[in-house]
């Protein structure tokens, strides 16, 4: 009987996926796993993992009217900043974290095997920042704005991207591309007529927009595209 000289199969189902999604989808469940093992006793011998959740909103969530103070102060301290970044990795429960990172490990897949990894970064994070600004600056809300989905959006942005040029390129009906968006926000209408509104759809449908704009720069030579059209001009 022959044997396979290089032994049996046992590919990781990782090694499919960016190491940087990988880094994402971890840190984002991290920080709720942190929360489960306080609210547990496991860590502080206390049961306080509420307790440290509501800290953690209150210092890294983001704030409309945190932003507005800095405007109106014209100051920007960095701990006030980084809540563009850092609502992203805070989440209300163990639900909303597992689905955020369900939503970034699968979209992150597919918009890997097209753009570089720093382009899967630049997407995540500048639709998370973008996100928040236009939720600070449309809304007078008291509520922070935490959870990752707004950064996912980017990413959901970026492979609808990738769809409407492959549509383009076969001659197809571009606008199939938007499907999935539309049936993510028809979701959110739905769950907002049972449940109530959540007005955090304005930030994830504004990450989302930024993750296909962003998209036509960080893609495979879009950069060096834009930069040659301009010198043309």
């Amino acid at each position: 009987m022959q044997t396979d000289p290089q032994g049996p199969n046992h590919d990781n189902p990782f090694n499919a996926l960016p190491p940087v999604v990988v880094v994402l989808a971890l840190a984002i469940f991290g920080v709720e796993v942190l929360f489960q093992l306080v609210k547990s006793g496991f860590i502080g011998g206390t049961r306080g993992g509420d307790d440290w959740r509501m800290i953690a909103i209150q210092t890294f969530a983001f704030s409309g009217e945190i932003l507005n103070w800095m405007i109106e102060t014209g100051r920007w301290p960095l701990e006030q900043v980084q809540r563009f970044v850092t609502y992203l990795f805070v989440h209300g429960s163990f639900t909303h974290a597992v689905m955020v990172c369900v939503f970034v490990l699968a979209l992150g897949k597919l918009v890997g095997e097209t753009f570089s990894q720093v382009a899967v970064v630049g997407v995540f994070f500048g639709a998370g920042i973008v996100g928040a600004a236009v939720y600070g600056l449309v809304l007078d809300t008291p509520y922070p704005l935490i959870g990752g989905y707004t950064g996912a959006y980017g990413l959901i942005g970026a492979f609808t991207y990738i769809l409407w040029v492959g549509y383009r390129h076969t001659g197809q009906n571009q606008l199939q591309a938007f499907r999935l968006i539309g049936f993510l926000l028809g979701l959110q209408l739905l769950f907002g007529l049972i449940f109530g509104t959540n007005k955090d759809w304005i930030a994830e449908l504004a990450g989302f927009v930024t993750g296909f704009v962003l998209s036509g720069i960080l893609r495979p030579g879009g950069w060096a595209q834009i930069l040659a059209s301009i010198r043309n001009r």
